[in-house]
């Protein structure tokens, strides 16, 4: 999952940068405000997690449309107290 964040600041961009490496998330920082620089690091983090979906789904390492059903139906009971 991707999410494109554009800071207002410099301390907000320093803020956001100390909790990301708090965090020890992976992120690209400078990939500057031209579109087609943006779009191309979109498109290549999906085309990774696409590739990685699919090496999932050749493994066998996927639900079954029942056991999506029934994850959800289990949650709802869990946070409806039943």
């Amino acid at each position: 999952m991707s999410i494109l964040v554009n800071t207002h600041n410099e301390q907000e961009e320093k803020v956001l940068i100390a909790f990301l490496n708090s965090m020890k998330y992976d992120y690209k920082p400078d990939i500057g405000s031209n579109e087609e620089d943006v779009m191309q690091a979109f498109l290549d983090q999906y085309n990774k997690e696409i590739d990685e979906a699919e090496a999932e789904i050749e493994r066998g390492d996927y639900l079954t449309q029942d056991q999506v059903e029934q994850l959800f139906a289990d949650r709802r009971k869990k946070l409806n107290g039943d």
